[in-house]
């Protein structure tokens, strides 16, 4: 039977509503089921790859302790400081109707201008102190000013070599439960194979399996279909000096998380790169995702890596 998808979003119909239900590593779920055991929330800073929990937790910890929120994304409307002027100030210098503090979560908070947008809030944080906190979520912490890191306190995402296995086997559970209520069929090597695939991407995952549940069936067929990473051509264009094919590769791939291209074109370069051509391809892989943290222009980065790459290596 065909799966008929609506316009739910499974990552919003899934998203944990409490810090019990997060997929989280025992030591930062402990962090926040402290705060609503002590029914106060301190301003945030949560620091993490894209996908690993940092919006939802955000907003489950708002929900489990009953606090009204604001949702402000960071590399939209947050970029502008007309909306710092307005939108967040109106919303921190009010009451809440519960009675309580009022928290404004600020999405991708790496994206605010930090010459202009993040200088302001730390005056804002100030002075609403009494009335109102701040979660900050970003991908990149060093693109937050320290006047913010001071202000807040920083819970890192990262899941280390040890909770790995514990962390995908329950993200394996939760989408196998999902599609089970889906009523979408599936193999669980092929799950296994995706969690491994976009670990610790969860949100990937999931709009990954959404995507491909159209025929009711999540089988082998997903991991060849899901090429948006096609590595093989771009490991020949390289190997040809062919400029062209390569930045066409790059602008076909670039908006599918720069930060997981530069880790697999980094995971291919044995038995794709001669062995001498390695250590210099590592330095210049580590020293463009470096800069990926500041650019403006990830497509033009990239290029640039691959361009170095290309000029400076030598494949098999």
């Amino acid at each position: 039977m065909v799966n008929k998808m609506n316009n739910t979003l499974w990552v919003e119909k899934y998203r944990p509503e409490t810090i019990d239900d997060c997929v989280l590593p025992v030591l930062t779920k402990n962090v926040f089921l402290s705060i609503v055991d002590n029914d106060e929330i301190p301003n945030l800073l949560l620091t993490g790859s894209p996908g690993s929990g940092k919006t939802t937790v955000a907003k489950a910890l708002c929900n489990q302790l009953g606090i009204d929120w604001l949702m402000i994304n960071g590399s939209d409307e947050g970029r502008m400081i007309d909306t710092l002027r307005t939108t967040v100030v109106n919303y921190a210098s009010t009451v809440s109707l519960s009675g309580g503090k009022k928290v404004i979560i600020i999405d991708e908070a790496d994206y605010m201008n930090k010459d202009s947008v993040q200088p302001a809030l730390r005056g804002v944080i100030e002075e609403f102190s009494k009335n109102c906190r701040f979660i900050f979520t970003c991908n990149f912490k060093n693109r937050i000013i320290p006047a913010l890191h001071s202000r807040c306190s920083v819970v890192d995402f990262a899941i280390g070599k040890d909770d790995k296995p514990t962390i995908a086997m329950e993200m394996l559970t939760n989408i196998k439960k999902m599609l089970d209520n889906e009523s979408v069929k599936y193999e669980e090597k092929v799950l296994v194979d995706l969690v491994l695939k976009y670990f610790p991407d969860f949100r990937r995952v999931i709009n990954e399996l959404q995507k491909y549940s159209l025929n009711g069936i999540i089988d082998s067929g997903i991991l060849q279909q899901s090429s948006d990473e096609n590595f093989t051509e771009l490991f020949v264009a390289l190997k040809g000096k062919d400029f062209s094919g390569m930045r066409k590769w790059v602008a076909q791939n670039i908006d599918n998380d720069h930060v997981r291209l530069f880790r697999q074109i980094y995971d291919n370069l044995n038995g794709k790169f001669q062995k001498k051509s390695i250590p210099p391809a590592i330095l210049i892989i580590a020293d463009y995702s470096y800069k990926s943290a500041f650019v403006a222009d990830q497509e033009v980065n990239m290029v640039a890596c691959l361009t170095e790459i290309m000029m400076e290596c030598e494949l098999v």
